[in-house]
């Protein structure tokens, strides 16, 4: 099993801060459609394999679900393809909205 990096809110938002961030949601498309993080790309398996046969592997990428075990296993497929900075939103969507509506940021 390769390692992963999983980001808590705060970690994660810094994370984005630094630019070009390829975020990917791995949730199902009716949630993604509804609402999602801004700039964040559905992460069908289309656009999935496209990425590991092609992505540039040095690219930053979020990853985030519901709450972060589908993501986490995402994360994992990407880093076993040598994607060194793939990252995990620990806690998923609900804790990026629960962040996201916090006072201090």
């Amino acid at each position: 099993m390769t390692a992963i990096k999983t980001l808590d809110y705060p970690a994660a938002k810094e994370f984005l801060s630094a630019g070009d961030v390829l975020v990917l949601d791995c949730r199902d498309i009716k949630d993604y459609q509804s609402d999602h993080m801004e700039g964040a790309l559905h992460a069908h398996d289309g656009l999935v394999e496209s990425l590991i046969m092609k992505g540039d592997k040095a690219r930053k990428i979020l990853i985030y679900c519901y709450s972060g075990h589908r993501s986490e296993h995402l994360t994992e497929f990407f880093t076993g393809f040598g994607f060194a900075n793939a990252v995990n939103l620990g806690g998923g969507y609900s804790t990026w909205l629960n962040g996201q509506q916090s006072p201090v940021h």
